[in-house]
């Protein structure tokens, strides 16, 4: 499963690397063996909550180190599909162009959220074969030329009406759209979940009353924090449906909403870009990437969620491509 590879093949790979596995397995065993002294204590509540702990991190380790990395050659006659668990031996698969009938592309992830939660974009070749096996491939890495990398295959295993699929991070769109279209949250649900932070600062401080008890100083403190909260969530609640960016030839719209609702749009030229990058925001990089813009004025944008390191490292270059960012301010 080397990464040689000529012009005319296509490579896709999903699962992380023996050593991001032991690097991640260590790290949960780590956390699992710190509960062990539980395991001795006498307290039954202690020694239920270590079992549970340790049963959890060997589930997770067991898990982490026994899902197969998986990588698919894609050449003008046939798929060679590769298979490896950690420390266990290569299984490899080799399907013939002849035997493959039909092509379709799949979309996960897409329209999530209405604008509250920023939405990835993957997809995935799936393969019937003459015999009515379905295979599906690992994501399809280079997410701005979806159409194209699948116009190509089409045209090399001879699979008619393959249906392009709708791709927002496809360089051939006038437009690229990262995340969705941001939208004000509605002043009752506003109001209803301010009252309820109120009400819940409120609750200790009322228990104590109905139970005769005398309220103590962090009862009565909870009521301004609460009403400090309360008014926190009625200002800005809609600064957390984050961001909408539309990327221009030459420029990018960076769409949010002020605390009031209202829409707001910055726009980025590359003659303003100091620095771009490709960033991990989260646990995994298969999954947590953005596209991290630096301006000459110090400001910073962060993009809505794209997916793997790969696939954010191929967004990044087209936002590159079409802003004209030189390539000593460009860090993918």
């Amino acid at each position: 499963m080397d990464d040689a590879t000529t012009s005319n093949d296509i490579r896709l790979r999903e699962g992380s690397s023996i050593a991001q596995r032991l690097v991640i397995a260590g790290f949960a065993a780590i956390v699992a063996l710190c509960f062990t002294p539980g395991l001795f204590a006498h307290d039954v509540l202690e020694l239920i909550i270590s079992v549970v702990a340790l049963l959890l991190g060997a589930a997770f380790i067991g898990g982490v180190m026994l899902t197969p990395a998986v990588v698919w050659i894609i050449t003008p006659n046939e798929i060679l599909i590769g298979r490896q668990r950690p420390f266990g031996r290569l299984r490899t698969r080799i399907v013939a162009k002849d035997d493959i009938s039909q092509l379709q592309v799949q979309g996960q992830g897409q329209g999530q959220g209405q604008g509250r939660k920023a939405s990835t974009t993957r997809f995935h070749l799936a393969f019937t074969l003459a015999s009515g096996e379905r295979l599906t491939s690992p994501p399809i890495s280079d997410v701005t030329h979806v159409r194209d990398t699948v116009a190509r295959i089409a045209a090399q295993f001879g699979v008619p009406n393959v249906e392009a699929p709708a791709n927002p991070l496809d360089a051939a769109n006038p437009e690229m759209h990262l995340g969705e279209p941001v939208e004000p949250f509605s002043s009752r649900d506003i109001r209803i979940v301010a009252l309820i932070v109120a009400g819940l600062s409120a609750v200790p401080y009322a228990y104590k009353l109905w139970r005769g008890l005398s309220p103590g100083p962090i009862d009565i403190l909870l009521l301004p924090i609460g009403a400090i909260a309360a008014f926190a969530v009625h200002r800005y609640a809609n600064l957390v449906t984050g961001a909408f960016w539309i990327i221009r030839q030459g420029d990018i719209s960076v769409e949010r909403l002020s605390g009031d609702g209202k829409l707001r749009a910055d726009h980025i030229e590359g003659r303003d870009v100091e620095a771009i990058t490709v960033e991990r925001r989260g646990r995994s990089e298969d999954e947590h990437c953005i596209v991290a813009i630096r301006l000459l004025s110090g400001q910073r944008f962060r993009s809505p969620r794209i997916g793997s390191r790969q696939e954010a490292r191929a967004v990044a270059t087209e936002v590159v491509r079409r802003l004209g960012i030189k390539p000593e301010n460009s860090q993918i």
